[in-house]
């Protein structure tokens, strides 16, 4: 699973490929919540616009920097029994407008010197073909980013009007008081986008930090089942996701944790389920203005 680039709320469409079972949403701790001042509904609702828009620009920003991602991932048995577990640590970096992963350990031991060779050879690959890469492509990738970028904003959209929204409490997480807000699909609603067409199957609880209005952890889960590709995949109902996100240099929210659990059919196989555990760490900012960061530079902040 690959999560370095992270829409907010856009990530309820990412719930749909996680598995827990449970139907009820995720109760916070009573004894860290506290009573909560009135929020109407719809004060609620643009607050959920201006935290997924201000995440937008978290996401942008993210690029400013190089981070390590490590994924531990859980296959399990059809009794939910772990069989094997493997672990991908990495490297994150933005060459040429583009998220770049480079692996550097497995199962928490360095690559050997083979391994590692090949992948700086993958990265000298990709900056070379962007240097030489023409006026015209390079003016489409942007073309193309700005257009994703702007389908995010409207599904963003979509995700404030889809659903009735409650204020459960204030809650206070790694010390900062937040709102705990809790989402259920609307009664009638109909989707303008055809991505946002699967949103009644979700209900999340969302902690908002109260001093700057962004979210400090999502939990996601899908109430009814998925289907995808003509019904060639299907998630079950009880689809779970958890982000937590971190504030990072006191300018941007990043991520910080994400915990998966997939139980998903594909076509006529037989279902399988796997648990994904990752976490970011080591946040160090490489640029401002630049966007263009050669391998040695990079290789120079650690």
């Amino acid at each position: 699973m690959n999560m370095h680039v992270k829409p907010a709320l856009v990530l309820l469409v990412l719930a749909c490929s996680l598995a827990l079972g449970q139907d009820n949403p995720p109760s916070p701790a009573p004894t860290a919540t506290v009573s909560a001042p009135s929020l109407s509904e719809d004060q609620i609702r643009e607050l959920i616009r201006q935290t997924a828009e201000k995440d937008m620009e978290n996401d942008k920003r993210q690029r400013d920097y190089t981070y390590i991602q490590r994924e531990e991932e859980h296959k399990l048995d059809g009794k939910g029994q772990v069989k094997s577990t493997e672990t991908k640590t990495s490297e994150i970096m933005e060459l040429y407008g583009e998220p770049v992963e480079r692996l550097i350990a497995k199962d928490d031991k360095p690559l050997s010197d083979k391994d590692a060779k090949k992948e700086e050879e993958k990265i000298q690959k990709l900056i070379e073909k962007r240097k030489n890469e023409s006026e015209e492509n390079r003016k489409k990738r942007a073309e193309k980013e700005e257009k994703d970028r702007e389908q995010s904003r409207q599904f963003v959209r979509e995700v404030a009007d889809a659903f009735n929204f409650r204020l459960a409490g204030i809650e206070s997480l790694a010390g900062r008081d937040t709102y705990v807000i809790d989402g259920e699909p609307r009664p009638g609603y109909q989707a303008h986008l055809k991505e946002a067409k699967i949103l009644p199957k979700f209900r999340f609880r969302a902690w908002i930090d109260k001093d700057e209005s962004q979210w400090k952890k999502l939990d996601i889960q899908c109430i009814d089942t998925v289907s995808f590709g003509l019904f060639l995949a299907r998630i079950h109902k009880g689809s779970r996701i958890i982000i937590e996100q971190t504030r990072v240099n006191d300018e941007v929210w990043l991520p910080q944790h994400i915990a998966v659990k997939i139980d998903v059919r594909l076509a006529l196989l037989k279902n399988f389920n796997v648990e994904d555990d990752i976490t970011y760490r080591d946040y160090k900012k490489f640029r401002t203005d630049t966007k263009i960061v050669p391998i040695g530079e990079v290789q120079q902040l650690h």
